[in-house]
């Protein structure tokens, strides 16, 4: 598919699209569910017109707080896997590959293992633990893949996936060594999960992310450049090893966010950006928002999937994301494939 030329009409078009593609998903997340309300007493509880206490109390403190959290996980991931592809010039880059959730999941399991998440009840101690161990992951690959002031790609991805399956043996370790009950509920998250948080979380993590992207779209001009060449982008006066640091920098901490509550949600940050640039083209200045908004509404409508179709059954997001992530990206591979060699 031969992408049009950006415009700014263009730019407002896609955006205003997939924003009601977006709030569609959104809607139907919020009306299907064990209490399924028709339209009117829907539109009633959301308003705060509705007598029905008890549906206005599954709405407002159960599904829209997870519906808000899917949104957020699959915008950050879809985001930072979009940009991760184009500064690391590999299109099998996501924000698992460098192996931060493995850094996350590694810190989540220390924090019940050594007993911190039953000493400090009420503290976010998982999250937070999730967190470090992604920020130190992240951190432990910039020094170990930086040569001559340059951060190196390749070197980059190689140290990831290293330490990613480093971080695998140590989990597998701790759950053979500790009783399993107490590991039971980390491994539920492990393989991704959404449940409803506060509303004092979902507006930090939508500041962290949020931030996050506003960062990432000030470098949109410079990843085109360098998904151009490297050497190109010097020539044409990019300054590349800054744009590496920093775009590296804000889709790792958006990523870490996310994992930090959501678990390892896996092949949104690797299909949704291939899937938005099929569609829309490569020019990051739209393919970031594209990406965001359409890996939102598509881990809505996957994670609405998952805990309804196997009712009263949940199954955790990210075993469905896979399921259906890795036949998506078969058929676009093959498809982009018979079109144009796959670079």
């Amino acid at each position: 598919m031969k992408p049009s030329r950006l415009t700014p009409g263009r730019l407002f078009r896609v955006v205003l699209l997939l924003a009601l593609l977006l709030a569609a998903a959104m809607l139907g997340a919020l009306a299907i569910g064990a209490v399924r309300p028709g339209a009117a007493a829907l539109l009633a509880a959301l308003v705060g017109r509705s007598s029905d206490t008890q549906l206005a109390a599954i709405l407002w403190q159960i599904r829209l707080p997870r519906i808000l959290l899917a949104a957020l996980a699959g915008a950050s991931l879809a985001c930072a896997g979009a940009s991760f592809q184009a500064v690391l010039r590999n299109p099998l880059a996501d924000p698992y590959i460098l192996g931060i959730s493995g850094g996350a999941a590694l810190g989540a399991i220390l924090a019940v293992t050594s007993g911190a998440e039953s000493r400090l009840p009420g503290w976010p101690v998982r999250p937070l633990a999730a967190f470090a161990g992604a920020c130190a992951t992240v951190a432990a690959i910039f020094v170990l893949s930086r040569s001559r002031g340059r951060v190196a790609s390749t070197p980059m991805l190689l140290i990831g996936w290293i330490f990613n399956s480093l971080f695998l043996a140590l989990i597998l370790f701790l759950e053979s060594v500790v009783d399993f009950s107490r590991v039971h509920g980390v491994i539920f998250w492990l393989v991704g999960t959404l449940s409803p948080q506060s509303y004092a979380v979902l507006a930090t993590l939508a500041l962290l992310t949020g931030t996050g992207f506003l960062v990432l779209l000030t470098q949109a001009r410079r990843m085109d450049l360098i998904c151009a060449g490297e050497e190109t982008a010097r020539q044409l006066g990019a300054d590349v090893e800054r744009a590496k640091i920093i775009t590296l920098t804000a889709a790792s901490l958006i990523t870490a966010s996310v994992v930090s509550f959501s678990g390892l949600i896996g092949f949104v940050g690797l299909i949704v950006p291939h899937a938005a640039r099929f569609l829309f083209g490569p020019d990051h200045r739209l393919l970031l928002p594209a990406s965001a908004l359409l890996g939102a509404a598509g881990l809505v409508v996957a994670d609405t999937l998952a805990r309804t179709m196997l009712a009263p059954t949940e199954l955790p997001v990210g075993v469905l994301t896979v399921l259906l992530g890795g036949p998506a990206f078969i058929f676009l591979y093959r498809r982009r494939q018979a079109e144009t060699p796959f670079d």
